[in-house]
């Protein structure tokens, strides 16, 4: 149940940082979600580091933290393979 758990999360964490995101991002559903998973398992790492991983509540720090981590992680990929909208 983890993993699925873990797919859901990443596909609404992968869609949140390609919304704040600027310009458009020639990415596939697969890839959103994998780079949802990897902002969503830094993001858990990070807010672990800065002591916010557990708070009353819905956990919105957290929640940016890995949002943020995901659109690192998107700007990226989309930098490597040249997929972003500023192509020249």
């Amino acid at each position: 149940m983890e993993i699925i758990g873990l797919i859901i999360f990443g596909a609404v964490i992968g869609a949140l940082a390609r919304l704040f995101m600027k310009g458009e991002q020639n990415l596939g559903i697969l890839w959103t979600i994998i780079l949802g998973i990897a902002g969503a398992l830094v993001g858990y790492w990070l807010a672990g580091i800065l002591g916010v991983e557990d708070t009353r509540g819905i956990d919105w720090i957290r929640w940016a933290i890995s949002v943020v981590a995901a659109i690192v992680f998107i700007g990226i990929y989309l930098g490597i393979t040249n997929r972003g909208s500023a192509r020249r």
